[in-house]
């Protein structure tokens, strides 16, 4: 474009091709990571949604932790290989618990320097340390009793058998209850867009895996005892097995997409290329990338090639206009940066091999 080059100076000073990234806020110009601490309130508040996931979170350690005895003695007593795998099931997602908890601390502690975009992933961090223990300490151990009582040669007994299946059945009524305090509090977060939130999405999962492994458990016990075939609660052990791996499965995957940097949803991403597309001063939307930097915080970065004809301070104020308009249609977007690039010379550089960054600019928030 003509007026101004890939070279032409940015709403902060800064050439949006060589200059080192900084930014302002609201509050003034910082260089590197500094501007970051203009964030800092809204990382340390903890908001109304987190409040209520720390208290489903607690509601489901306390259930589990009692759970988790009761299932252990009975298993014990019973010598039954299914209530054993469910009392290994409860001490996983106890623990798992504890690492939520420390996921919802941790999250909200401000930016600094060494993390400028603020510590948003270590829920994923920490759910990602969920799923494995639910892997290993629940489905493991699940298929190893399994297998343990197919290859057992001992005398049958059922004496405690009566005791266990009360024992699951008051599992069942402390998961069942755990599970609609979870379910009660993402409708309230929005349904599926409630379930973003990895503690609250975790805790959904064991909560809906414990109930359908109780019921597992004790139709195993039951067959067990009808039919004097341990098989049948061997297979119980294996199936709540089968069902704690592909839960951890799950939850790995998302906890992984997530640390590597997952994009924005596509309706998110449409609606800032429909705000960007919509702005006289913009010629054409060259890239625009996005980041969740957690549950509710996202990177924005654009590249934009302006209309022909503008000198710097113009450039400026379209910049500064922009990402206000930008911050209040996406207000996740705590982190937004505009490269102000000229079409023809990008595309020059590109053929002779030169790479350029796509953050050049940010308002509300430095790199």
């Amino acid at each position: 474009m003509t007026g101004t080059s890939s070279k032409t100076t940015t709403a902060e000073g800064a050439t949006s091709r060589t200059a080192a990234p900084y930014a302002t806020t609201e509050r003034g110009t910082a260089p590197d990571g500094a501007a970051a601490r203009g964030t800092s309130a809204r990382s340390t508040a903890e908001p109304a949604a987190d409040r209520s996931t720390r208290v489903t979170v607690l509601v489901a350690l306390a259930a589990n932790l009692v759970i988790a005895v009761a299932k252990l003695v009975g298993g014990l007593l019973a010598g039954s290989p299914a209530l054993l795998s469910e009392a290994a099931h409860s001490v996983a997602d106890s623990l798992n618990e504890v690492f939520l908890l420390a996921a919802l601390r941790r999250s909200r502690r401000p930016a600094d320097r060494r993390h400028p975009f603020g510590y948003g992933k270590e829920r994923f961090f920490w759910s990602l340390l969920a799923a494995v223990g639910i892997f290993v300490m629940g489905g493991c151990f699940s298929f190893f009793q399994g297998v343990e009582a197919l290859h057992a040669d001992t005398e049958e007994k059922f004496s405690g058998y009566v005791a266990g299946l009360v024992v699951l059945g008051v599992a069942f009524l402390a998961e069942g209850a755990s599970l609609l305090r979870a379910l009660h509090q993402a409708r309230r977060q929005g349904g599926t867009a409630g379930l973003r939130d990895p503690a609250l999405r975790t805790v959904l999962a064991e909560d809906g895996t414990a109930v359908l492994g109780v019921a597992l458990a004790a139709a195993g016990m039951a067959l067990h005892m009808v039919t004097g075939q341990v098989v049948w609660e061997a297979s119980a052990s294996l199936a709540i097995g089968a069902l704690l791996v592909c839960v951890a499965y799950g939850l790995g995957r998302e906890a992984r997409d997530q640390l590597i940097g997952e994009a924005a949803d596509p309706g998110t991403a449409g609606r800032i290329r429909a705000l960007l597309d919509a702005q006289p001063e913009i010629d054409s939307v060259e890239g625009l990338f996005t980041m969740r930097t957690g549950v509710d915080s996202a990177l924005v970065a654009a590249r934009v090639d302006l209309v022909p004809g503008m000198d710097s301070e113009r450039v400026e104020e379209v910049a500064v206009r922009i990402k206000r308009s930008l911050a209040g249609v996406v207000p996740e977007a705590d982190q937004i940066f505009l490269d102000v690039t000229d079409r023809a010379c990008r595309e020059h550089d590109a053929g002779r091999g030169h790479d350029e960054s796509p953050a050049a600019t940010g308002e509300r928030g430095g790199a």
